[in-house]
């Protein structure tokens, strides 16, 4: 069955998924999603025999269905090599009941990497089956770890370049560093003096800039998104739930067609949303559990119904989930308006005019398969040290959300059903948050000196991303303000 992507904000003719993927954002402002959602064609059995690299292919052949079997394998096997500093990719590790499936093994250690090593793949093949010959510019915001991620998968990439605006005060040290001492000479990092929502805004109106878009195209330039409104960024994390599901059969932990609960730290959706997706194609999944910081936009959505940003936007030591536009939300709010493109676009300009918006009790109905509910500064920094001093397994401040959440969850509801909670970040990306929540005296030592110190105690290795910037020169110092974005960007291309 040949899957085709349509806007969710109006009737334009679908397109293929190479075409989606070159796009990233559709013409009209929307975003890309299935004409259909295909099914899962093999059994659970069959994926559990499967390593992660089949798993991909098999999963992602029934989205991505204009690439043929060589190109799309080829892809795979660039994507998932010895940038991973584990075999299984994604591994599972078992912890005071639940499993942590551990996402953040790439060459940036997080989650984005899962996707992000694939995308240039992706877009370069998708740029030859289309016959694009103008330089593809890659445009995203970032609120700590896609930023590095797109960068170190599209650094040296040829017939791109790529630029990255993220908030100057909102990420973490670490996260900081990773990007600004990004090397390669199609590469550009700007500060924003703003928060991440504003560098996302500012991002998604430069794309939809008629003028400038003829413009570029005189020039020899096409946009497109390394961000997750990008479809060639979703269809890849669904992989990982089907795997993880697979592990658990395999293990012998699960039987094939019991259902699980899947707990993902939330900011700007995609993540569940990928998960949701997996669910849809066939995934035994009870529950989809989706945990919020102290930016608690979603958590208030699940539970009234109503999608409202006018609120003040809390800084967090969680700061990839300080997010209060959560751009895939839209992806689930078109589905479940009866994949309504005017319904939808009603509902996306009223958020951006008056900032919120209030879905009917009809479509609160498809709703049913998520639970949300949030964690408090001090409940996330309680469960690192909750973790830590139970089964000596240390988790980032992000992990720490969804795992604070489950256990609300499992108070509230009594569920039982086996849990994967989805771990987004190495706690090395966040050190200083995550050993001043294990014991405060950590915080009179420096960045690097932490990193040991969190080395020694959790009995892991420092992962290499970490140790390539401990010594790396400052690259990228460049700031602006939000107004300005369009101007750095015509004086990053030359224009």
């Amino acid at each position: 069955m040949e899957v085709l992507y349509r806007s969710t904000r109006s009737d334009a003719a679908p397109v293929k998924a190479s075409e989606a993927i070159l796009k990233g954002l559709a013409d009209d402002g929307g975003l890309y999603v299935p004409t259909a959602i295909p099914a899962l064609d093999k059994t659970l059995s069959d994926y559990s025999r499967m390593d992660y690299k089949e798993t991909a292919y098999e999963v992602m052949k029934l989205f991505l269905t204009d690439y043929t079997e060589q190109e799309l394998k080829d892809c795979i096997e660039r994507a998932y090599d010895s940038k991973f500093d584990t075999e299984e990719i994604a591994p599972l590790h078992e912890a005071d009941g639940a499993f942590y499936l551990e996402l953040f093994h790439g060459a940036t250690i997080a989650f984005k990497d899962m996707a992000l090593s694939i995308l240039p793949h992706l877009m370069i093949t998708a740029a030859r089956k289309n016959h694009e010959d103008r330089e593809i510019v890659i445009l995203t915001a970032t609120s700590g770890d896609t930023g590095k991620a797109a960068l170190a998968g599209f650094a040296g990439v040829e017939g791109t370049r790529i630029m990255v605006f993220y908030p100057k005060d909102g990420v973490s040290s670490i996260q900081e560093r990773q990007m600004i001492t990004q090397t390669g000479d199609n590469t550009r990092v700007i500060g924003i003096r703003g928060n991440f929502d504003d560098a996302q805004t500012g991002v998604k109106k430069i794309f939809t800039d008629e003028a400038l878009r003829r413009e570029m195209s005189e020039r020899g330039y096409r946009f497109s998104s390394a961000n997750s409104i990008n479809i060639g960024r979703l269809v890849p994390q669904i992989v990982y739930y089907v795997y993880a599901y697979s592990r658990l059969v395999k293990a012998g932990r699960i039987q094939e067609g019991e259902k699980i609960n899947f707990v993902v730290p939330t900011g700007n959706f995609g993540n569940i949303l990928a998960a949701y997706y997996a669910m849809r194609m066939g995934l035994p999944v009870n529950r989809l559990i989706c945990a919020s910081n102290s930016n608690k936009v979603l958590y208030d959505f699940f539970t009234t119904g109503e999608y409202n940003r006018n609120r003040e936007f809390i800084l967090t030591c969680s700061p990839s989930m300080d997010i209060l536009i959560s751009s895939n939300l839209e992806r689930l709010i078109y589905r479940i308006a009866g994949n309504d493109p005017e319904k939808n676009a009603e509902l996306m300009a009223a958020l951006g005019g008056q900032g919120k918006y209030e879905i009917t009790d009809e479509m609160k109905k498809g709703l049913d398969d998520f639970y949300g509910n949030y964690a408090s500064e001090a409940e996330t920094a309680a469960e690192i040290e909750r973790l830590y001093e139970s089964c000596g397994y240390v988790i980032d401040t992000h992990t720490a959300v969804a795992s604070a959440v489950y256990q609300k969850y499992g108070k509230e509801t009594g569920d039982t059903a086996k849990t994967v909670i989805a771990s987004t970040a190495s706690p090395f990306k966040f050190t200083r948050s995550v050993m001043n929540a294990i014991d405060a005296k950590y915080d009179a030592m420096g960045d690097f000196e932490l990193v040991d110190e969190l080395s020694r105690l959790a009995n892991v290795k420092v992962p290499n991303a970490i140790e390539e910037i401990r010594t790396a020169p400052v690259l990228h110092d460049k700031q602006c303000d939000v107004d300005k974005m369009q101007d750095t960007v015509k004086e990053f291309l030359g224009m």
